[in-house]
């Protein structure tokens, strides 16, 4: 039945599917249609039909209309991609797209999936499950990216864009109230002040009390506590100069999260911990290592736009960005420290862009060198109470990038048109570790400076260099005005790198670090309007190859933990991505979307450490936080009140088939759910007030996110997991003035 199920949504949406992006819209002078979007995946303005790239975009508009209330909203209407806080944490943030991400957050590891602000690239991610405010738009670019966006986007892209400054100044106020004591406020003041120069100020507020309470310490558990602000100044001496000067700051001062207890305590003699059964409450805890957390992220950038003729446009991009945390994860999520890990993060990153942009009568192009210089640094202690021992561990990782990318399409005629690209990447990496046994509970890292120093297990620094050119190419022909067809390759690149917590005793060869990992894809696509553009198109098939993958492990020996980045060897992916809106009356449009993918090992070489030998895992091993099915569905019914406004209805429904948190498959997996939401939203005839009810979960379903294993009566049996969201109901305040 299921299968029946799964093969009529996958044909309906074949049959209508569009970009669940596309903006709709109705007049009184004719049909209603699916807007055309702009979107700059290639680096440029280019309307969504004409992009050669699976690209799902998401206007500010539409976010605001389904309360949605931060990046990892859009997991629910984009195809094949998982988007979740990471397990721990209130404001780090876990990506993966067709298959490819990274769910380790730990310093010196990098994503799989860029994060934009801005065209400015976020190489952390902590603090990156930015909140939606002031947002025109989210583009989700999926594929590898390694052209234009270069390093760390082998799975795809992530772009968070702001709006231009226009008009006369404007205030707007927001407020948002719902279930747990939901209290969110958001102000924003922008506007040109002269003809040449436009001035912007958000500030937000979010808070929320917890889903569940820690019964050790009776603080509340999951909540929200974040505050936010952005001011930008832009500025246009002349018709052709522009400048952007931004800043943005985010504080996350939320408990950290400490999971639940997924299987029943046990100690070193295998004997039941007292308090140590499974909690009812999914959301409750009874972690004793603390309830202090702190993230925070800043940054400025500089934007400058040179239009050097009718054909020639000139920009430079520069950012500074920085972070820190102070937080713990208390895996074990008991009062004692049976394992407990206290940590701080700290980096910080500038980037320098430089591009040039051309545009001809037959010949479109972009170019441009790319600089970056990162640190990313930190330390934790893995404290294990039952062998009186706790491990510390600290290092850095510095990186140096330099890349040189060019993107040329040349149109053969007024239908056809070919693209060729390449980017050249070369990163220079320097990996600090140190990691030493303490007799007693905590290290002198974090205070105890009556412990007793052991057996020093790391204690070096590596360097390595790591170069890579990637090539994209893609066909386009026009089958007419309406309809676009083209095909793909393209290849993503990210670079090998050094293991934080490598233990030179356990795994000698740790101390060489892991080499670069590549994702070839190709891709054939299918874009357009129907139906005098009441429906619309976006279709995507696609089949991708894996090799050096990058896989992190980490085995419970004896009284440690032994951590490895392996390069476990080749897999593949194969997959089709449908989305769709469409007009069926003036008053009822619908949004939906289908993504299948099928990923599977082809080789993967690891330790059997029952054997002591490397084997080949490829048929036991499967791919972490990649469902198989995923699936979404909503519609819009619009009803003008004349004098009275307008009122809209939005009912939506999204379904994730099973999937597994690790590549070894364990009790944590994931089955199937679906999520329903619904949104009423009221707005004044003038557009300066909106009234907005918005329900989420409404099914209240219980689900995971993430977790941790580490079984074993040394490490108290701790099995636990991370889940998502309750059912929630919020009522949000909207005027303009």
């Amino acid at each position: 039945m299921k299968a029946i199920f799964k093969a009529a949504l996958l044909a309906s949406a074949a049959i209508t599917a569009t970009p669940v992006a596309a903006a709709a819209q109705a007049t009184s002078q004719g049909p209603s249609v699916v807007d055309e979007l702009v979107v700059t995946a290639r680096r440029r303005e280019e309307s969504l039909k004409d992009v050669p790239v699976a690209v799902t975009a998401v206007t500010g508009e539409r976010l605001a209309a389904t309360g949605a209330t931060d990046i990892t909203n859009l997991q629910q209407t984009t195809p094949n991609l998982t988007v979740q806080v990471a397990r721990g944490s209130n404001s780090t943030l876990i990506s993966f797209i067709r298959g490819v991400g990274q769910q380790d957050p730990l310093w010196g590891f990098e994503p799989g999936v860029g994060l934009y602000v801005d065209d400015v690239y976020v190489a952390r991610p902590q603090g990156a499950v930015l909140d939606i405010f002031d947002i025109e738009r989210m583009e989700v670019l999926r594929g590898p990216q390694g052209t234009l966006y270069g390093r760390n986007t082998i799975g795809g892209a992530i772009k968070y864009v702001t709006a231009k400054i226009e008009g006369d100044p404007e205030l707007k106020l927001k407020g948002q109230f719902g279930s747990y004591d939901q209290r969110d406020f958001i102000g924003s003041a922008k506007g040109m002040v002269s003809d040449t120069l436009g001035v912007g100020l958000t500030w937000a507020s979010f808070n929320r009390d917890g889903y569940g309470t820690n019964l050790n310490t009776g603080a509340e558990h999951y909540n929200k506590e974040v505050a936010a602000a952005r001011a930008t100044v832009e500025f246009s001496p002349t018709p052709d100069l522009f400048f952007r000067l931004a800043g943005d700051i985010v504080t996350d001062r939320s408990n950290p999260r400490h999971g639940h207890r997924e299987t029943p305590a046990f100690n070193s003699l295998n004997q039941p911990i007292p308090g140590g059964e499974v909690l009812p409450d999914v959301y409750d805890t009874r972690a004793g290592s603390g309830d202090h957390n702190l993230v925070e992220s800043r940054g400025v950038s500089l934007l400058g736009e040179w239009s050097v003729s009718d054909t020639l446009t000139f920009k430079s991009i520069s950012a500074y960005r920085a972070g820190e945390t102070e937080g713990t994860i208390d895996f074990d999520t008991l009062p004692a420290p049976y394992l407990d890990i206290p940590a701080r993060y700290n980096d910080h990153q500038f980037t320098q862009e430089l591009q040039l942009l051309y545009t001809g009568d037959r010949v479109q192009a972009v170019g441009g060198l790319y600089y970056l210089n990162a640190t990313a640094a930190g330390a934790f202690d893995t404290i294990l109470s039952q062998a009186n021992l706790s491990i510390a561990t600290a290092g850095y990782v510095d990186t140096e990038s330099w890349s040189a990318f060019a993107d040329v399409t040349y149109a053969f005629t007024d239908a056809l048109s070919l693209s060729l690209g390449g980017r050249y990447t070369r990163d220079e990496k320097t990996g600090r570790v140190y990691r030493q046994n303490f007799t007693g509970v905590g290290s002198p890292l974090f205070g105890n400076n009556l412990a007793v120093p052991g057996l020093l297990r790391s204690d070096f620094t590596s360097t390595d260099t790591y170069e890579k050119f990637t090539p994209r190419v893609s066909l386009s022909y026009d089958l007419n005005t309406e309809l676009t067809a083209y095909g793909s390759y393209s290849q993503g690149f990210k670079s090998g790198g050094f293991d934080m917590r490598a233990d030179a005793i356990l795994t000698p060869d740790s101390r060489d670090g892991y080499d670069p990992e590549t994702v070839d894809s190709y891709e054939l696509g299918l874009k357009g309007y129907f139906f005098d553009r009441r429906l619309s198109l976006n279709t995507a098939a696609f089949y991708a190859q894996y090799q050096d993958q990058q896989v992190t492990l980490q085995t419970p020996v004896g009284a440690s933990i032994a951590s490895q980045v392996l390069n476990v060897g080749e897999s593949h992916m194969s997959g089709v991505e449908l989305e769709g809106a469409a007009f069926f009356t003036p008053d009822l449009s619908a949004n939906f979307s289908v993504g299948y993918i099928k990923a599977e090992f082809d080789e993967y070489r690891a330790l059997n450490p029952l054997t002591g030998q490397v084997e080949d895992f490829a048929d036991s091993r499967v791919f972490q936080n990649t469902p198989e099915w995923t699936g979404a569905v909503s519609l819009t019914y619009r009803r003008d009140l004349g004098e009275m406004g307008q009122i809209s209805f939005i009912p939506a429904a999204s379904y994730r088939s099973s999937f597994s948190m690790f590549e070894t498959p364990s009790i944590l997996d994931q089955g199937s759910y679906w999520l329903y939401d619904a949104s009423l939203v009221w707005t004044s005839p003038d557009e300066r007030y909106r009234v907005g009810l918005h329900g989420k979960n409404l099914a209240d379903e219980r689900y995971r996110v993430g977790g941790y294993t580490f079984p074993g009566g040394l490490f108290a049996n701790s099995v636990t997991a991370y889940y998502g969201p309750p059912r929630t109901v919020m009522l949000s305040l909207e005027a303009k003035f």
